[in-house]
């Protein structure tokens, strides 16, 4: 980008499961990454605002984002009412200067939450200054059904531009879980792409987060076109290592998450 300020890259905390958030600080600042993504979810200092300021100043990483407690298994931390923890999680952005909170949709059986989330999203933004950032999804293959069946778990669709909103994250695991055109889908969101989660997929039906290059996804081509377009969000590697056999192998593949996102950003 030649005249416009580099698009900062992020690492989610998720990207170093099963290990704490704390050491996502720490291998970002190691590897030259430009700060952190918060997942919100079982581990506690995730869920510890001042425990995640103190890791955000020991290591001189910022905070970027903020994901809400949006995944199934996230459905009880910090509340019962999901109305509770995306507004929780826009205070934990605003206290830690994070710019952007990423949600899901709502889920099917939220039918209360479902009615209302789109005018709680734009009134926690008008009132925050915080971009709430909806997140485009995926079907799944229900227990017993054949290869190419798939049932939607969200409302009303996986795909967060068939309602509208201010902003949305683009996660390139998702749209291959999806086997949705990831360059189409950020043709839709325009302007309103303000967040990426950048990782790959094979097309299979689930949620694989492969380093970037490692599957089939338009990653390299996302990355140009955001540069090209001007855009003025935030990239973020949402990646999986659980299976790294150690430190070592950990920081090579985030490392080479990194280098990738780097690159086709020309940076």
């Amino acid at each position: 980008m030649s005249e416009s300020a580099p698009v900062p890259v992020g690492l989610s905390t998720a990207s170093v499961w099963p290990l704490r958030a704390g050491a996502a600080f720490e291998l970002a600042a190691d590897l030259g990454y430009d700060g952190v993504e918060v997942m919100v979810w079982a581990d506690p200092i995730s869920q510890d605002v001042s425990a995640i300021r103190r890791w955000s100043r020991r290591t001189g990483m910022p905070v970027l984002s903020i994901h809400s407690p949006s995944l199934l298994i996230t459905q009880r931390i910090w509340s019962p009412d999901p109305e509770v923890r995306l507004r929780r999680s826009v205070d934990a952005a605003l206290e830690l200067g994070a710019r952007t909170v990423v949600v899901h949709p709502p889920f099917r059986w939220q039918r209360r939450y479902g009615d209302a989330f789109g005018d709680l999203v734009d009134e926690l933004e008008d009132a925050s200054g915080v971009d709430v950032a909806v997140e485009n999804m995926f079907k799944v293959r229900p227990p017993g059904g054949s290869r190419d069946a798939r049932v939607s778990a969200f409302r009303p669709s996986i795909d967060p531009t068939d309602v509208g909103f201010r902003h949305y994250t683009l996660d390139l695991s998702h749209s291959a879980a999806a086997r949705m055109d990831a360059l189409a889908l950020a043709d839709r969101m325009g302007a309103g792409l303000s967040h990426v989660h950048l990782a790959d997929g094979t097309g299979i039906p689930k949620d694989e987060h492969l380093i970037p290059g490692h599957g089939g996804q338009p990653c390299a081509e996302l990355l140009e076109k955001l540069v090209s377009d001007g855009f003025s969000g935030q990239v973020v590697l949402e990646v999986n290592t659980r299976h790294a056999t150690g430190a070592a192998s950990r920081a090579r593949a985030l490392a080479e998450a990194l280098l990738f996102a780097r690159l086709h950003l020309g940076q």
